[in-house]
């Protein structure tokens, strides 16, 4: 019998290779899945911290140039407002991609990505890394197999108790949005995700700047929003998070999912951003699924390398991207149309 050959680590182009970028690049290079092939990115600094990591590879001066490469990949770590149109143009030249959240700053945008994907044939991979917590995948099973019983309510919060660094977070145009495109996405991409991307049938928003209802500062972006969304069969996700809140930690972050039987429960510890335990409630008992250390930052990125390296072929479950999207501008529309 003939021995296995390894895939070949993929050939990848990285396009912005700030903080986030980078981190991603070290898991794939660590894990041996990609190795850099280019880097484009403005800054000089961030190009000679990559280099650090990868050698001194070629660096080009926009992903047009970028596009010319032999390449089995990219992935884009750049601001919001360019993911989409970027995203798009990999995928026309029958590139799979891996993008930064959000993929797009509205559902529109969103949807134009996922299509260009399916059109093209080929893998689409978003970071959004809270599905790949320990445990997540054992409590995505328990909620499939009705182990939690029916489902009912879904409590989801994320405040953070300071602000984006960067001037462009804050300008509706570029970002789309406030703490809600920024951080709450993440939680409503888990609950979809683990419920199987359900249906809705009502959405309630709320959204403030400052305390002060961002339909009277359409201009701004809000750093405070709750919201209600009502699921086909009565079940209902109630959201709320939050940039520069007052609460005593560094953080909050929490999911729970509530059934007849039982429920799942995601918690950050500490107030940490990055330590977590996951855990299967019953009654007073709880039994953890998942707990630090947990090295979970880079593993949507490597979930998305490996399936590359077996077939580069469109994955239709990247509609759900679409679908949290469309619950995101229903959100925002609510908020800036009540009275």
């Amino acid at each position: 019998m003939s021995a296995v050959t390894a895939a070949p680590a993929l050939r990848l182009g990285f396009l912005g290779v700030g903080w986030i970028g980078r981190h991603r690049m070290k898991a794939l290079l660590d894990g041996g899945l990609a190795t850099a092939a280019v880097l484009a990115d403005p800054d000089e600094q961030c190009l000679q911290a990559a280099r650090e990591l990868c050698g001194d590879i070629d660096c080009v001066p926009s992903l047009d140039a970028m596009l010319e490469q032999d390449l089995d990949g990219v992935v884009i770590a750049t601001p919001s407002a360019a993911h989409a149109g970027q995203a798009i143009q990999v995928l026309e030249r029958t590139l799979p991609v891996f993008c930064q959240k959000p993929l797009g700053r509205d559902h529109a945008e969103v949807q134009r990505v996922v299509t260009a994907a399916e059109r093209a044939g080929r893998l689409l991979g978003v970071d959004l890394s809270y599905r790949h917590l320990a445990g997540m995948d054992a409590a995505r099973a328990l909620i499939a197999s009705g182990a939690l019983g029916p489902i009912y309510a879904v409590q989801a919060v994320f405040h953070n108790a300071y602000g984006p660094d960067k001037a462009w977070f804050y300008r509706r145009e570029l970002a789309g949005g406030g703490c809600l495109i920024d951080l709450g996405i993440h939680l409503l991409d888990l609950a979809f995700w683990l419920l199987d991307d359900p249906p809705v049938t009502r959405i309630d928003g709320r959204c403030y700047s400052r305390g002060v209802p961002l339909r009277e500062v359409p201009e701004a972006v809000e750093d405070y929003a709750t919201a209600r969304i009502e699921l086909q069969g009565e079940a209902v996700i109630d959201l709320c998070c939050s940039w520069n809140l007052p609460i005593g930690v560094d953080a909050e972050i929490g999911l729970r999912v509530f059934g007849a039987e039982g429920a799942i429960c995601l918690r950050n510890v500490g107030g940490s951003f990055y330590d977590f335990t996951v855990e299967h409630i019953r009654g007073r008992e709880a039994t953890v699924l998942g707990q630090p250390p947990d090295a979970w930052g880079g593993r949507a990125i490597e979930q998305w390398a490996r399936a590359l390296r077996r077939s580069p072929a469109f994955d239709p479950s990247a509609h759900a991207m679409a679908d949290v999207a469309r619950v995101l501008d229903g959100i925002y529309a609510d908020a800036l149309s009540r009275e």
